[in-house]
């Protein structure tokens, strides 16, 4: 019975796949066949306009909405994901204000918000929907989803010198999974009861109880239908990226020669492919709380005065199901900045990266060990203080590998010839973040003075710049390394490096003054602090800070002027544009489905020989042998 089932569901697939190619290539046909008749046809203009509501919308419709082409899939994820970080950022304006402004009259916001203003105020509820929200949308959409989900589907067969993924159509599957899980996500902010308000991390009894809170019924309820289809689409994508890395490499490119943003990628995927499944086994027990009187992660609970029928659960359980994924997701979304940061760092240093195996070495330590420290979370649960203790102390180790990389990174920049591009300027500004964020996890690690910080605004600075901000300055510094690569375009430098210095400023305004917040005890996740004499003395701090967040949101609308101009008017790329030795510069400018017009290129050396001794270029591709080193000229920028 299940074979049957499961082969039917395999045939429908295999239906669906192979019409969508059959009816892209005939509308590729008809194109061709309108384009030859179309010189024989004079002031036909009726006919032309004919096919062209006939079939150009079908036709795009199918190459860029179920194209099975790895660089239009990377595509996707980076314009869905650039979409979601809009929400997300608006989303956190909306709490600043209320936290700096918390008298402000908002009524004029009231016919785009709705019941989100409640007399002229962001109504508490909804302000826990907000923090919910923008918590969920940046770890999850941004940051996991479309980070690797851009760089991994981009750059992994172009590195590697694969026509394309192991499997085309579970790629093109995987996007689509992440597309409906972002149509519900969207669809839950505008429910009449709110979106989920428990917190990103939905901890029970606010997500196990519907009766909970305002947030805790519909809106909690399409958040998990949400994040189900989310985790799918992350493990059918590992999958794809672990199997193309181990099978799909060119002639000549052993695992040695890989450049460090295929292995970063690599582990990202085997990371995820190992800590999801657990999410994952959390949110299915929750949902039999929710609707079937389970007791897994729920007892001896009241409501109202009248006891509920819960008995033995435990939330703890779900606390450890939870970090068991959420502290790896913290690596799953700063791994792949680390392989694009040492990418760009190497060639616009014109140097050879320092230590390349310690690198490797150094991703594949942090990937092993960030499954052992996930209850470093949870030191304030009334876990027993030697085994905190235990994970406190591989805290403290996988602080070894990361300052390795820190070291490689500084150590490759030294006396290198600087070329200050902006994704140059975005690499070094992640490793600024990443060290500033790194020494505050270090206070972090420790259980006493953790179990004061504990939920305090230092909390919330800590992984705003180690993981958040360090993460999305790695992002944006691939968006301006490989966007030739993407578009055939050069984006503006000089909007680039304004965009790079107001962002980089605007990020240590926000979070670096939220350190001094939290030591003073100011916890996290208040709707107000007027009513707390303790804490009113900060209001002018928070003032602050709000109004560096409008700042940093007010450099992004420079990002994306450049991001969209640059599509339409910005300069043509060449070839190889920064002097790169990877193989995805070797592909022509205007890309096609399969990458290389004819064979697939030969490997012949790593991919960092730049100002190799007694050359004539500062860099050497990884096609070139040795025997020609000495002859290649390479190319004026």
């Amino acid at each position: 019975m299940k074979n049957g089932i499961a082969n039917k569901v395999r045939m429908a697939c295999l239906l669906i796949y192979t019409s969508s190619k059959f009816l892209t290539m005939y509308l590729e046909n008809e194109s061709d066949k309108t384009d030859a008749e179309d010189i024989s046809l004079v002031n036909e203009e009726d006919a032309e306009n004919n096919f062209y509501f006939k079939y150009f919308f079908l036709k795009e419709l199918f190459k860029y909405g179920f194209s099975t082409d790895h660089k239009i899939i990377a595509k996707q994820y980076l314009l869905t994901g650039m979409f979601w970080a809009i929400v997300g950022a608006l989303l956190s304006l909306l709490f600043r204000i209320q936290l700096g402004f918390p008298e402000a009259d908002l009524s004029v916001l009231k016919p785009l918000l709705g019941n989100y203003i409640s007399e002229g105020r962001i109504d508490p509820e909804y302000y826990l929907s907000m923090v919910t929200m923008h918590g969920t949308i940046m770890m999850f959409f941004v940051l996991t989803a479309s980070f690797s989900g851009t760089f991994s589907n981009l750059l992994i067969p172009l590195q590697i010198g694969a026509r394309d993924m192991a499997s085309p159509f579970i790629n093109m599957l995987s996007y689509w999974f992440f597309f409906v899980a972002s149509v519900v996500m969207l669809g839950s902010l505008f429910l009449p009861t709110g979106p989920a308000s428990g917190g990103w991390t939905f901890y029970p009894p606010l997500s196990a109880l519907p009766e909970a809170s305002q947030g805790s019924g519909a809106g909690m309820s399409w958040w998990l239908c949400s994040m189900i289809l989310f985790i799918i689409s992350t493990l059918l994508a590992s999958i794809n990226y672990i199997t193309t890395v181990i099978n799909l490499r060119t002639k000549g490119m052993s695992f040695n020669r890989l450049p460090l943003t295929v292995w970063a990628q690599f582990f990202t995927a085997i990371l995820g492919l190992f800590s999801f499944p657990a999410l994952l086994a959390a949110i299915i027990l929750l949902i039999f709380d929710r609707g079937f009187g389970t007791s897994f992660f729920l007892t001896d609970i009241y409501i109202g005065g009248k006891s509920l029928q819960h008995a033995w659960g435990s939330p703890i359980l779900f606390q450890h199901l939870f970090w068991f994924l959420g502290h790896p997701e913290v690596y799953i979304a700063i791994l792949p900045a680390f392989g694009i940061t040492s990418e760009i760092i190497a060639n616009n240093s014109r140097k050879p990266v320092f230590g390349y195996a310690g690198m490797v070495l150094a991703l594949l330590v942090i990937t092993a060990l960030s499954v052992m420290v996930w209850a470093h979370h949870m030191f304030v649960s009334g876990m027993n203080p030697f085994l905190g203790y235990m994970f406190s102390l591989t805290s403290f180790i996988i602080a070894v590998p990361s300052s390795v990389k820190v070291f490689n990174w500084l150590t490759t920049l030294w006396r290198g010839k600087i070329r200050f591009t902006p994704a140059m300027l975005f690499a070094c500004g992640m490793v600024s973040l990443f060290i500033t964020g790194g020494l505050t996890g270090i206070i972090l690690a420790e259980p006493a003075v953790d179990i004061q910080l504990h939920d305090t605004y230092f909390v919330v600075a800590h992984f705003h710049l180690v993981m958040g901000s360090a993460s999305f300055f790695g992002f944006l510094a691939g968006i301006y390394h490989w966007y030739p690569k993407l578009f055939g375009k050069m984006m503006n430098e000089k909007l680039g490096v304004i965009h790079f210095w107001f962002t980089i400023v605007g990020v240590y305004f926000v979070f670096f003054p939220m350190h001094f917040l939290g030591m003073t005890g100011l916890p996290r996740r208040y709707y107000s602090f007027t009513v707390f004499q303790t804490f009113d003395v900060y209001t002018d701090l928070n003032q602050f800070i709000s109004i560096a967040a409008f700042m940093l949101l007010g450099a992004q609308l420079i990002f994306l002027f450049n991001f969209f101009y640059s599509m339409a008017r910005g300069k043509k790329a060449t070839q190889n544009p920064w002097q790169a030795n990877s193989l995805e510069w070797t592909t022509p400018v205007k890309m096609h489905h399969g990458n290389w017009p004819g064979e697939t290129p030969t490997v012949y050396r790593w991919p960092y020989d730049y100002s190799k001794p007694g050359m004539q270029a500062d860099y050497i591709p990884q096609t070139v042998p040795e025997s020609e080193e000495k002859e290649f000229k390479g190319q004026e920028l």
